[in-house]
Formats: C-alpha cells, structure tokens, sequence
C-alpha cells in the first residue's frame, strides 16, 4: 500500500511538471491547431549528428546509415509499471495504432528526425522499433502513456509524442548521442601526427629510383650495413630472410622479425643493433641510423598500403632510404611536405639490357634452357607442367601459396648449371624475393584476377608496373645471362604486351590507412553493443582522409570478425586474431582459424599434442594434387599458429616444436612438387594441354580492325574457350564435359530436324493422293 501511495505522490509531481511545460508552450505559441504550421523547440534538436557545423559542412561526407543495425531492447513492465493506467485508463491498441500511424506519416516529424539525425531510413526503422515497443508491452512508462492517452482523448497534439519516440531511437542507435566523438575518432587526415618520435628528429629522406635490376635496392642496403643501427622493412619473408643472411655474412650482427619468426643472432636473446622485418613488423618506437623501405610503390597497394604509409611517416631513423619506381617519387615528396623534410633523389638505370621479341612462343616445342613461362592460375600451372615434361624436359614450379622453403629449392634446382631442370613455370610470384636466372620471360596470359580499393574482384589486364616487374626477371645482373627477353604465349598477346611495356607507370597519387586497434576500442567504448565488422564498417563510413590517402580494404578483417563474432573473447584479442594473415579461400585454414579461437575463448593452452591430433601429424605422402594443396593449408594453418604464438605466448606455448614440424612438413612439400606432374597424372590421367585444344577463332588485331574497342589495352582472344581457359575459368574436365552435352544437344536437334522433315514429306505425299 504504501508503495502504490508512493508511485502515485511520484506521478502527480511529474503530471504536474508534465501539465506546466506544456502550457508554458502553448502559451508561447509554439503550438497551434492540428495541421497548423510547427515551430521546433530547441531543447529537441540535437546538434552535430549527420549535419556538420558551420565551417566544416563541406569536409563531412555522407553517412552510410545503412551500417546502423538496431538493437533489440526487451518489453518487458518498466519500474512504474501500471502508474500510467491508474492516472489515466488502460489505452485501446486500435487507437493507439492510429495515432503511430498518423505521426509516422506526418511530413513535420519527418523532418524534425532528419535534424535529430534520423534520415528516412533510420527514421523508418526507428518508428517500427518505437511501434513494436507500444503495442507489445505489457505496461508503458507512465509519461509515455499519459501523453499517449491524452492524444487518443483530443487532449494533446501527436506531435507531443516525438520527444520520447527520439527516446527510444536513441536507446536502438546509441551512436546518436556521440556521432561528433566518433568523426573526431575516425578522423585520419593528418595521420604524420601519429608519430610523435619521428617529428621530434629531423629525418634525410633519399629516393632510390629506378626499374628492376637496377641497383637501387643494392646501394641502400651498403648504406644499411654501414650504419652503427639499421632496419630493412621489405613486403616479402623471403626478402626479410635474404638481407637477414648478407648482413650476418658481411660481419654485421642482424635479426629476422616476421609474422611468424623471431630470430636473434645473440645466444642470450638480446635485440642486434641491425633488424631485418617484414614491413608490417617493423618497430616505429625504436631509434636507427638508417631505415631502407623496399618497394615504395606497394603503398597504394588496397590490402596492405597502410604498412607502407606507416613506416615512411613513422620509422625513427636519421636517414630513410627508400626503394621503389620512378612513378612514386612525386608523391613521396608531396607526403613528406607534410612533414617538413626534403627528398633526395638517386635515380639508377638497368644494369643489363632486355628486349621484347617480335615472335611469340606458339608451341611448347620452341622451348629453350632459362624460359620462364608466367601464368596467373594455378591449372595453368598443372597444364603446362606436364605437357613440357611430355616433351622430354624437366622443369620447376613456383605459385604463391608454396612455403618459402619450397620455393627456395625450386628456385636453387631451376638456377643450378648442373642440374638438367632448366625451364621454369611460376606465377607472378617470381616478381619479388626470388634470385632466378632467368633468360626469357614468356607470358602464359596477360590478365590476372584483381581487388580494386573497394574490394570487388575481377579480371583485368595487368598493369605497365606489373608487366615490367615481371619481365624485368629476365637477364638479371647476378644471373648468368647479361641479357634478357620477353614475349608471350600466343602471338595475338605480342601487340597488347608491346602496347603494355611502352606505356609509362601511372603515378601514385594516394597511400593506404588502417583502423588502429586502439581506434576500435574507443569506437566499442561508445558503441559496446556492434560486433566488430560493424564497428569497423561505420568507423570506414564515418572516417575522414584528406587526398593524399585512402582507407585500405578491409573485407578480408571483416571475414575473420564475422566468422568468430558467437565466440567469446575480449575487444582486444578478437582484432588481433582478425589481423591474421591467412588465406581465407582455403577450407581448412578457416575450420583451425576457427578451431584456435574457440580453444582461447576457452582460456586453454593450444599445445603441440592438440595442434598434432587437428591436422593429423605426421603425414602421408601426397599421392595427388589434393593431398598437396590439402598440405599447403596444414603449412598455412603452422603458420597460423606460430604467427599468433608471438601475440599470445601462455596460449600458443609450443612454439620450437611446431617451428620444427613444419620444416618437416616443408620437406614433404617439396618432393610432392618435384614430382609434380606425376601427382597430376594421378589426379587426371586425360587432362590436356589448352595451348594446343583451345584455338583462337579470332586473333586480337583482327578484332580491332573490325572495329571492336580495345577498351584499357584488354583485347585478348576472340575465341571465348581460349580466354576462360587461360584464365583459369575453365578447365579440361569442364571443356570435355561441355562437349558432350553440346554434342547430346546436337544429335537431339538433327533428330528433331529429320523427324520435322519426315513428318512434311508424309504430309506432301498425302495431299498429292487426295489431288
């Protein structure tokens, strides 16, 4: 009883505020009649959510509010449940759903939310939320339903409902009420601000500019290992782990840092004063006398630019010795404007010469010591393989997804003099990392599956800077041919890669930007309810980048994130398991990705016994090529945990053991891939070689000159099997599978012709009879 008398003196002395405040605003005229025109009181409008402030209108970009998932909030009775009713009487639900209806259509509600921040969208939503929450709760808030029953009663104006409707959309959006916080969070246009060491100190900046095979990267490094401290930042382990030996081998102590190996040359484990890294590890809190960052031109890379813009703003070094094309060192410049220093710039030239030849390959036949045949599909690959070996020759493979040991040996078989592999077929992984002696660089194809900056894939032909990173392979220095050439596969490609190599290199014009984690958590701390790829996706919509950069993709994080959302685990480690570098294309990667989450979720050690019993050590011997690919993934899936072992020590303890099995597992890999054509055999005993099946029926010239346009230099064959093939999109199996359905079709339609004619012959005969 008491506690009713209570709630009662409590409603009385709000219905009492209640009643004064709007009569204070009907006194004010703010109201008039329904239909009359509507004043806003300012109390309602929220300032600074989608709309900017004054001067900087024009620097927000449009919000995707599209990324702004509702929560869900529970219906059930609030603490004054019931009060409500017993000031006023229970409300009828028919009524009150016209009441809903008629403020939803109402044009001046409209655009009062659309000033709150509510666009049409949001606004739509919102009022299904707010309408759902009405109807379905047991009991209302008492002002809510006082002011509901004093509409119903012709008491009160609809419009009395928007303030506790812009209530409850802030309870489903809660980043209404924070929107100017998170601009500001997500705000990435002046990102040299982000390393405060590195504008305390006054920084030489020189370019080293030139093509392949040029040197450029040679001077640098004879800079590095003069200096008292150094650091290579490079995109390649393979890189990393070659500057790592030459410097060890030239008397200058150096450590490997990569994702996945930590490697000290002192016994006690004390850090050298030279660091050979990946360029996503390198340290920009540590001082150096030199810093070299190879290949400058991958900061416009959409995946991985961020690294790139991160060292060349970030590294704490005297000098910054930077590597890369002649097209990156006006925007290199321009970048470092911003902070104040000079460039200095060393252009180089080849060191040996290389040709495009006049005539293609044609045929396999035409093969000679030193090819390397480039493809961009792994069948490609398999294809080709073994139509060379079925011509009496041995020949090395090389593709991305091969472990880098792997790729070594091949590297070391194709270059030995003495050994009678002499032909290589690689994919455009021989671009970077790799000492090859190369003496003819022959194009299987020239276009290749791509990511734009917005993540869509799709086949395209490779770019000036890709052709001439590839070709430039060909007659290397180090090599032991001085001199290099280039042509292609199918001679209707000659004209298209001559038009390719004498264009010049698009300049660079932007460098990529990443979400830092701790820009994520100050997102999560206004917005703890989003999973982290919503996070992400509105800290993207919301992020403002002056020209000079652009905001990398971030599909590949979002996978991760989606994947493990149901599991368990804090802020901080969900985003660094989501910045694993693993190959989500591969089934089996994704199941341990998946596998070693749930294990830490459950805060138990992933122990080399658990890791052994997941991917089923030790192995068997491929005997096809799935068993092979399927030990790429268990290479990949090592990789995985060695790469989180480093970010999570108690929890991945057994580092040295998986170190060790996969150098085993590296071992295996290697002889299934020198003995690879034998594992296609195995695979498909009928496949064929589609160089000599798939016939162009029109070669590119002849195209052009009937008038079809060449659009961006992407003419290739005619011959619609020719391109799938090449591409990848087709295989052997597929082309016999659809021959013989279109031979089926065939004979079904000549049947269906003859029994036409038949049946018009007998009818002819019968009309002569009746005649």
């Amino acid at each position: 009883m008491a506690a009713s008398v209570n709630r009662c003196i409590c409603a009385v002395s709000w219905l009492q505020r209640h009643i004064s405040s709007r009569a204070a605003r009907t006194s004010s005229g703010a109201y008039v009649c329904s239909g009359a025109a509507l004043s806003v009181p300012r109390p309602w409008t929220v300032p600074g959510l989608f709309r900017a402030r004054s001067s900087d209108s024009s620097s927000l970009k449009p919000l995707d509010t599209s990324l702004f998932v509702p929560l869900s909030l529970k219906t059930d009775s609030s603490s004054d449940s019931g009060v409500g009713a017993e000031l006023t009487q229970p409300l009828d639900k028919n009524d009150l759903l016209k009441v809903l209806n008629r403020f939803y259509k109402r044009k001046e509600m409209q655009k009062l939310a659309a000033d709150n921040g509510l666009d049409a969208r949001l606004f739509h939503q919102a009022f299904i939320s707010f309408r759902k929450f009405v109807l379905e709760i047991s009991s209302l808030p008492a002002d809510l339903h006082i002011i509901l029953s004093d509409v119903c009663c012709g008491a009160g104006h609809i419009d009395d409902v928007f303030p506790y409707f812009m209530r409850h959309a802030k309870q489903i959006f809660p980043m209404l009420d924070c929107m100017d916080d998170l601009r500001k969070i997500s705000d990435l246009r002046v990102p040299v601000n982000w390393y405060p060491e590195a504008r305390a100190i006054q920084r030489r900046v020189i370019f080293h500019a030139g093509p392949t095979n040029s040197g450029k990267t040679y001077h640098a490094i004879q800079r590095y290992l003069r200096a008292k401290s150094g650091v290579y930042c490079g995109p390649l382990k393979l890189l990393a782990h070659e500057i790592f030996e030459k410097s060890n081998d030239a008397g200058v102590p150096c450590d490997l840092v990569t994702g996945e190996e930590r490697t000290f040359v002192d016994p006690d484990g004390r850090p050298s004063g030279h660091n050979a890294c990946t360029i996503e590890m390198c340290s920009v809190n540590t001082p150096y006398e030199v810093a070299v960052i190879d290949e400058i031109q991958m900061i416009r890379d959409p995946s991985r630019g961020w690294a790139w813009t991160r060292a060349l703003l970030g590294l704490c070094a005297e000098e910054i010795h930077v590597c890369g094309e002649t097209a990156a060192i006006d925007f290199v410049r321009e970048l470092m404007y911003t902070t104040g220093e000079e460039v200095e710039v060393h252009n180089y030239q080849r060191l040996t010469p290389f040709t495009i030849l006049n005539q293609a390959l044609d045929s396999l036949d035409n093969l000679k010591p030193g090819d390397c045949i480039v493809c961009f599909s792994k069948n490609d690959i398999y294809s080709l393989s073994r139509q060379i070996e079925a011509r009496g020759l041995e020949c090395a493979v090389i593709y991305g997804s091969l472990p880098p040991g792997t790729k070594l040996s091949q590297a070391k078989k194709f270059n030995d003099p003495d050994d009678p592999c002499n032909i290589l077929v690689a994919t455009d992984a021989i671009g970077m990392g790799l000492n090859l002696s190369i003496q003819r660089i022959i194009f299987n194809s020239l276009v290749k599956p791509n990511v734009n900056e917005k993540g869509e894939k799709h086949m395209e032909t490779i770019s000036t800077s890709q052709a001439l990173q590839i070709a430039g392979r060909a007659g290397r220095f180090s090599s032991k041919y001085k001199e290099g050439s280039v042509t292609t596969m199918h001679k209707d490609d000659l004209p298209i890669l001559k038009e390719i190599l004498s264009q010049s290199v698009e300049p660079i014009e932007t460098a990529g930007l990443h979400p830092t984690a701790e820009q994520i958590e100050m997102f999560a701390y206004h917005l703890p309810d989003a999973t982290l790829s919503n996070l992400v996706d509105i800290f993207v919509s919301l992020s403002q980048v002056d020209g000079l950069y652009f905001v990398c993709n971030i599909d590949d994080f979002k996978f991760l994130a989606d994947m493990i959302q149901h599991i368990p685990l804090n802020l901080r480690s969900r985003y660094v398991f989501c910045t694993a570098p693993i190959n989500k294309k591969q089934p089996f990667v994704c199941t341990s990705f998946l596998k070693f989450a749930r294990q830490f979720s459950r805060d138990e050690p992933l122990t080399f016994d658990w890791v052994c019993r997941h991917i089923g050590w030790p192995p068997l011997a491929p005997k096809n090529l799935k068993d092979l690919v399927h030990l790429e993934a268990v290479h990949d899936v090592l990789d995985l945990y060695l790469w989180l072992s480093y970010r999570f020590m108690d929890m991945f303890p057994d580092t040295l053991l998986i170190r060790q099995i996969q150098k085993d597992l590296d071992q295996i890999i290697q002889e299934g891939v020198r003995n690879i054509t034998r594992l296609i055999r195995a695979s498909d005993p009928s496949i064929t070689d589609p160089l000599q099946n798939a016939k162009p029926d029109q070669t590119a010239a002849s195209a052009v000159a009937k008038g079809v346009p060449r659009g961006s230099r992407a003419v290739m064959h005619s011959s619609l099997t020719s391109r799938l093939v090449r591409d990848g999109l087709l295989t052997p199996d597929m082309i016999r599978q659809l021959q013989k359905e279109w031979s089926k079709e065939s004979d079904t339609t000549k049947q269906s012709a003859l029994d036409t004619n038949n049946l018009n012959s007998d009818k002819g005969k019968r009309r002569k009879k009746k005649k």
